[in-house]
């Protein structure tokens, strides 16, 4: 906190009795700065003061990332209770309003304190699954499209007043099951709820506000009562009325008659401003909106950057039920806290050049926008698929609009942020589907569930298609832009989205890890392909453009090395190539040992001679030399690695000598890997406890641990589903991991600390994750 001489009044203290600063005074969260750009009003105090009171709010302010996060993950000390308390508390006439209509608003999911929020989340969630998801995605997308072709033709629109307010509202409604014929009138009464919990209305506007809550309270159990003659319709308050019958004492009358108000407003207000949000962001980044035109896999991605960049939900509240140390300051019992999670999602202590808008961040759906673990939104991916649905449909039928000129207005509050209205034009004689009417019949997949590992692609050039050995291509590979790559590690590998075969390859960089102007790999032909590399061979050619996602590495060199030792069989000489090219630039001792079945089937020989020399050993079975891999490793060498890729034989044969050498002295890069696959015969269940989300979820036999915990809405990042690329490991806390991946080494296995989700399973019975 700040020094006395900061105090820019005399008696201006905060409750722990320290002297409130110049910019912690001057805080206000109504003002324009605040309701334009909170991360940017803020960038002051994730520098200076990361948490300070607000003596015109009355709460302490927290902005930066790993603090709010540890508060959301203690959802004890820090207690949700006020997350719906009036921010401006209504004067005695707008109260007894109120009073007068019987308003009786109870704790809902949002605001609820353990024991009792838990089991109704558990009862309750099930709707909010991906799986359960899918079948609401064809009716987004009708009214999405309905909407669009409304206003088409008219070359200018207000996206917020002729689309973006009204088709999430239908959805929410829909998805809540109210019948159609109360649609409307549930409308009319959504934003006064909002604006008579976060917002700041005059007191003139209070009575007017809280006869339209009131209203708004009554019809919401009218047609609760309604729904009750029908439980078996399909809708969320149905589910609930359903689940109501089996377990009366979780599921109460009055939790639904507020879950009722509370889910309207929930699932509509938040998706609305959030799309309208992205959809202003986009067209202020011309060349982001540009690609998402030209390759709609990116637009999952694209959702979670605008969701981190200018989400629709700008903080939260928590209260603190025991003393506790926030960010090195002590708040006692009592203190309130504003977590202001859009500042947390501009920390760059967590999100690398976090001002920049890329649609590409490989860490975007980290953001903070839908909480996290025990109360992290439920609808997180009912609001995902509706915003990848509206982007879709802009980008296909639109993709030449653009911002008209205007001023950005925001209705005043802490929370929830969108543009009042947000106008675009275009040329409609430009429109794609006057061209080609097919543009209506085309739709991309939308990604329900999970974050956005797989959508997170690079266009590249094929500049150049090179054979280099009997059956193995080189692809060098440019950025379309002509612009510099990503730095990558030696054993680094790239994932090659394969055209429209819907599948995805893992294949190592093997060229000069220096060179930032091209990317190499090579592919063999396998005769028992399984599609990726008869798809290279048959299909690509040069000036071809390629997805790529990556570079990622879980295979890198130990660049502290004294001595390293390299094995390649075949084209695991891809990545080793890499390896020795960077061991030979740091002066380090090594050995390279290539083996192949002829030389005409071995790649880079002749370069790698020139480079390497005598450190090449060539093992050529046709010529009569094999590897001795036991005489190779005979004797056990301290402060040696060895660092193998090949065929599995050559790898068991690599495990086996070295088996007496110093732990992870042999480390390895697989091609592929079986050990995903379940045998449901030779499995059994076990349950895993997620700590920071207060779950416990049932693994079946059939079931690998990914898929269990994305059925349970819990996000985990996922690529290969293998074992073999990393991306979705998570960290134990307790008991034991059957490991089945082939990225841990055997020290991180024995440490038992981290796992697959795609793969590994329990031991026992049961596994804690930190999740």
């Amino acid at each position: 906190m700040s020094t006395p001489g900061a105090c820019p009044v005399a008696d201006d203290l905060a409750p722990n009795g320290c002297p409130v600063s110049a910019g912690a005074a001057a805080f206000d969260p109504f003002g324009d700065g605040y309701q334009q750009d909170p991360p940017e009003y803020l960038r002051w105090a994730r520098e200076q003061e990361p948490i300070f009171y607000s003596p015109q709010l009355g709460y302490w302010v927290v902005t930066r990332y790993d603090a709010i996060k540890a508060i959301f993950r203690d959802n004890i000390t820090f207690s949700p209770s006020i997350a719906l308390e009036k921010i401006t508390p209504t004067g005695p006439e707008a109260n007894a309003v109120l009073a007068s209509y019987g308003y009786a608003m109870n704790r809902t999911l949002v605001n609820e304190d353990e024991p009792a929020h838990m089991p109704r989340r558990r009862v309750l969630m099930e709707p909010f699954t991906p799986e359960a998801l899918k079948h609401h995605e064809p009716m987004v997308r009708q009214l999405t499209r309905e909407y669009v072709s409304r206003f088409i033709d008219h070359g200018r629109a207000d996206l917020v007043d002729e689309m973006l307010w009204e088709v999430p509202l239908t959805v929410a409604l829909h998805f809540l099951g109210v019948p159609e014929e109360d649609m409307d009138t549930l409308r009319q009464y959504s934003i006064a709820h909002t604006v008579n919990t976060w917002g700041r209305p005059k007191p003139q506007e209070q009575v007017a506000v809280a006869h339209a809550v009131g209203n708004f309270w009554q019809f919401a159990g009218k047609v609760l009562d309604k729904m009750r003659q029908d439980p078996d319709a399909p809708g969320w308050m149905q589910y609930g009325l359903r689940q109501q019958k089996l377990h009366p004492e979780v599921v109460t009358d009055s939790y639904l008659h507020s879950m009722m108000m509370a889910g309207i407003v929930a699932a509509h207000e938040t998706t609305a401003n959030a799309t309208a949000n992205a959809m202003k962001l986009l067209l202020q980044h011309p060349d982001a909106w540009r690609e998402l035109c030209e390759d709609p896999s990116l637009i999952p991605n694209a959702v979670e950057e605008c969701l981190r960049h200018n989400g629709s939900v700008a903080a939260w509240r928590r209260l603190v039920t025991q003393e506790a140390v926030v960010e090195g300051v002590t708040l006692p019992a009592g203190a309130k806290l504003l977590i202001v999670t859009s500042s947390a999602n501009h920390d760059p202590r967590h999100f690398g050049d976090a001002d920049l808008f890329d649609i590409r961040r490989d860490n975007a759906s980290d953001h903070l926008t839908f909480g996290y673990g025990a109360h992290q939104c439920m609808g997180k991916n009912l609001a995902r698929m509706e915003m990848q649905v509206f982007l879709e449909e802009f980008t296909r039928r639109l993709p030449h609009m653009r911002l008209a000129e205007q001023q950005f207005s925001y209705v005043p509050n802490t929370s929830f942020r969108g543009p009042e209205h947000l106008w675009v034009e275009w040329d409609p004689a430009l429109n794609p589907e006057r061209r080609d009417p097919q543009v209506l019949a085309a739709q991309a997949p939308v990604r329900i569930g999970e974050p956005s590992a797989h959508a997170i692609t690079r266009p590249l050039v094929v500049q150049a298609v090179t054979p280099v050995a009997q059956g193995v291509v080189q692809l060098t590979l440019a950025a379309a832009d002509g612009k510099p790559l990503p730095r990558w590690s030696a054993g680094a590998h790239i994932d090659v989205s394969c055209g429209d075969t819907g599948l995805s390859r893992q294949y190592s960089l093997c060229g000069d890890p220096a060179d930032a102007g091209r990317w190499q790999i090579a592919v063999l032909r396998e005769p028992a392909s399984r599609g990726g590399s008869a798809w290279v061979h048959g299909q690509v050619k040069p000036g071809d453009r390629l997805q790529v996602r990556g570079p990622r590495s879980h295979f890198r060199l130990d660049e502290s090395a004294r001595r390293v030792v390299f094995v390649a069989g075949g084209i695991g000489i891809t990545p080793i190539s890499a390896m020795a090219r960077r061991a030979q630039a740091l002066g380090i001792d090594y050995q390279l040992h290539y083996c192949g079945r002829s030389r005409a089937g071995m790649a880079y020989v002749a370069e790698l001679q020139a480079l390497h020399g005598p450190r090449l050993q060539l093992y050529i079975g046709d010529e009569g030399r094999r590897l001795d891999v036991q005489a190779l490793l005979a004797t056990p060498e301290p402060d040696v690695q060895v660092y193998a890729c090949g065929p599995q034989r050559l790898l068991d044969a690599l495990e086996a000598a070295s088996s007496a050498w110093p732990d992870d002295t042999l480390r390895v890069e697989h091609f592929s890997s079986t050990l995903g696959v379940l045998d449901p015969a030779k499995e059994h269940g076990f349950e895993v406890a997620l700590k920071d989300s207060g779950l416990v979820i049932p693994v079946r036999p059939d079931q690998t641990l990914l898929q269990a915990l994305r059925a349970a809405n819990v996000d985990v990042q996922s690529d290969c589903e293998e074992g073999l690329c990393g991306s979705c490991e998570v960290r134990v806390l307790e008991g034991a991991v059957d490991h089945r991946d082939v990225v841990l080494t055997r020290a991180e296995r024995e440490a038992n600390t981290r796992m697959m989700t795609c793969c590994s399973r329990a031991c026992g019975e049961r596994l804690t994750l930190a999740l």
